[in-house]
């Protein structure tokens, strides 16, 4: 009876470990980890399919599980660092662990693989995006005039200037994209803002992070760049506008350039028929200065 007891505790004990699994997103990175003799796997899509019924499996069993961005170049440079074997299946493990604590991660819910994959990999990418554009701010150091940190003070220029964004947009669900060019590629940043019901704004933390880091390295840097803004509501035109980004501001679009921009294909020049439905416009002012020239000496 005790024997039992214990099993069924163990048993109620697994339900409260939280798992993360490293997972192998394209055929690239699963021909690197076949190199390693403890790799059981020899096919891609098997390996999902193998790796999907387990998710589905501890589900059933009320377990929550992370999936993770494996990436085996990064492993290899792990267990040099550490001095762990690669070929251990012990290593993966640890390497796993490393990766729910620091790496980019998405829970799983339930949805198939299909549609986790493309998010986990949207998440490494705004990442890897953040981290870049927040390193290359902190290079910028302090101004040789006033001492001020000219990346924080353009993170803070930015933040307000999202948040006038924001305050001046039409109701709807708001999809704002932030590019800026520059050595040695350009950085491109979406964020989604949701209006609620009472009127207020829901924004992902991680994407907002983001996307004001590279607007704040564009107006730091007075790169070239922009912002685009489209509003979707229901019983109307979606609405389309943008500014530029001059000096260590925005300058709005005029409703032509803003059609010209989304009827022109990126890189062939050509010109694209415009979308059904969609009003190209001049944005609402966004009060205060806006193109500012922020800290300049």
């Amino acid at each position: 009876m005790a024997h039992t007891d214990h099993r069924t505790m163990r048993r109620v004990l697994r339900r409260e470990i939280a798992g993360t699994i490293g997972l192998l997103t394209d055929d690239h990175d699963f021909r690197a980890m076949r190199r390693y003799r403890s790799f059981a796997f020899d096919d891609h899509t098997v390996y999902l399919q193998q790796v999907e019924a387990l998710l589905k499996s501890r589900a059933a069993q009320g377990s929550h599980t992370t999936l993770a961005l494996f990436d085996p170049e990064e492993y290899a440079e792990f267990c040099a660092a550490t001095g762990l074997d690669p070929e251990a299946p012990a290593s993966r493990t640890r390497f796993t662990a490393e990766l729910a604590a620091t790496g980019p991660t998405v829970p799983y819910d339930g949805s198939p693989l299909a549609t986790l994959l493309p998010a986990l990999v949207d998440e490494a990418v705004r990442q890897a995006t953040w981290e870049y554009a927040t390193t290359l701010l902190t290079r910028l150091g302090p101004c040789r005039t006033c001492g001020e940190d000219i990346g924080r003070a353009a993170f803070t220029r930015a933040s307000d200037l999202l948040a006038r964004i924001l305050d001046t947009a039409p109701p709807g669900a708001r999809h704002l994209v932030c590019s800026v060019s520059g050595p040695p590629e350009t950085l491109v940043s979406v964020l989604h803002a949701d209006e609620t019901g009472d009127g207020t704004t829901e924004l992902d933390e991680a994407e907002a992070l983001e996307f004001t880091s590279v607007l704040a390295l564009g107006l730091a840097t007075s790169s070239p760049g922009g912002l685009v803004m489209r509003i979707t509501a229901a019983g109307s035109a979606d609405r389309v506008y943008g500014w530029r980004i001059r000096g260590a501001g925005l300058e709005p679009l005029t409703a032509s350039e803003v059609f010209d921009a989304y009827c022109t294909d990126a890189e062939s020049g050509d010109l694209i028929s415009p979308e059904p439905g969609v009003d190209y416009c001049a944005p609402p002012h966004l009060g205060g200065e806006s193109t500012a020239q922020g800290h300049r000496h």
